[in-house]
């Protein structure tokens, strides 16, 4: 991961090339990002699915419903 000193830095030296460019060129560039893009958001949701999916099968509880239980289980058992 780049910091914000290399990021800006490297967004100035692809906005000159990008001036320089043709237009049948910036066109495919711009193409080429919206798969990109489109790509990252395909991955981001087939990571939460799959999170989701592996907390359903686990049975994953919140701490705060795990407390809940944790609680009742302790009240039953010293009733």
């Amino acid at each position: 991961m780049k910091n914000e000193q290399e990021r800006e830095q490297l967004i100035k030296e692809i906005n000159i090339l990008l001036n320089q460019a043709y237009d049948s060129t910036l066109d495919e560039i711009y193409a080429l990002l919206q798969k990109i893009e489109q790509e990252e958001e395909k991955e981001d949701l087939k990571a939460y699915e799959k999170a989701k999916k592996e907390a359903s099968i686990d049975n994953s509880l919140s701490w705060e419903e795990a407390k809940k239980e944790l609680k009742a289980g302790i009240k039953k058992e010293v009733a």
